[in-house]
């Protein structure tokens, strides 16, 4: 294996070009949604003080990669935890470990694209607002601003200190004074937190908000009002129906009828999406092996050279 291309964790955020990241990820949803990737269900070793989830998965065009990626709480951060780990990225004919990188920007970063997808897609115009201080809610600031830097972005969260240095990793990044107030004048907002109860209420919104939820991993991060009245949309048919940390649990025991839109249908243009200026739009997120693919795709095309940086590395 003397091939084997080793990335550490800057190394591996370098390679992350946005606009590619963004066109992987699409492709990679659509497949899903289509049946075309192979990604059993994730399963998960427990630990005294977390756990080691595996996610291998099989994308055409993509390639074949596996995550090994732990979830453990951090004691420097109560309420939040980690999330280390490794990508695996093979040769899809001969079975050859290609690239070992770092999981925590691979995971970030095409969580925040996801995010931003069916933002574009579902999304009506107006205020953006990312709920959250955390390594999610920075690489979805980070994000936004490599694809759309012009148009302000407002950020929430309980840590003032914190909040301005994630607002401030975009140009037309502002701090807001509290969260209900910044999500009461939203069009969109991403749910980037650790929460373990519900983060914004649903008296909050505002008639046609899109909310991009990819937080709540060991609980739920939006809550119930929200949920049945909402449209909803998922990377997988998994999300609601696996129990967390496989699925998501705002997502479990929904009503008999009560569907979920895979969000690769509605970019392939397979399945319609907003459909009412007025209707409530929630993308709930719980990651996916294909997602992982499409970024390590991505982290090994540049760092070998057969993808182009386009605008250079956004962080």
């Amino acid at each position: 294996m003397n091939d084997l291309l080793v990335l550490d964790r800057a190394a591996t955020a370098a390679a992350l070009d946005p606009h590619h990241l963004m066109a992987a990820v699409a492709d990679a949803l659509t497949a899903v949604a289509r049946g075309q990737a192979s990604a059993p269900p994730r399963i998960a070793a427990s630990a005294p003080g977390g756990l080691l989830g595996a996610m291998p998965g099989y994308v055409p065009g993509l390639g074949l990669a596996a995550k090994l990626v732990s979830v453990f709480a951090d004691p420097a951060r109560p309420g939040r935890s980690t999330h280390r780990g490794i990508v695996a990225l093979f040769d899809t004919c001969d079975g050859r470990p290609l690239a070992v990188m770092d999981a925590e920007p691979v995971t970030a970063w095409r969580t925040a694209a996801a995010a931003t997808h069916s933002a574009l897609a579902l999304a009506r115009p107006g205020p953006v607002v990312v709920v959250g201080t955390g390594a999610q809610a920075r690489a979805q600031v980070s994000l936004l601003a490599a694809l759309r830097p012009a148009e302000p972005v407002t950020v929430a969260g309980r840590d003032r200190t914190a909040v301005h240095a994630t607002a401030a990793l975009h140009p037309a990044g502002r701090a807001a004074d509290g969260i209900e107030a910044a999500v009461r004048e939203a069009a969109t907002v991403y749910c980037c937190t650790g929460a373990t109860r519900p983060v914004l209420r649903r008296d909050w919104l505002a008639p046609g908000t899109h909310l991009s939820s990819v937080g709540g991993s060991h609980g739920p991060e939006l809550d119930a009002a929200t949920i049945r009245e909402a449209a909803l949309f998922a990377e997988w048919l998994g999300a609601a129906g696996t129990p967390p940390p496989s699925g998501a649990h705002e997502l479990q025991g929904l009503p008999q009828g009560r569907g979920v839109t895979l969000l690769g249908s509605v970019l392939a243009g397979d399945a319609p999406g907003r459909h009412s200026p007025d209707l409530l739009t929630v993308f709930k997120s719980t990651g996916h092996a294909a997602l992982d693919v499409a970024a390590a795709h991505v982290v090994h095309g540049v760092a070998t050279g057969r993808l182009t940086v386009t605008d250079g590395p956004p962080h």
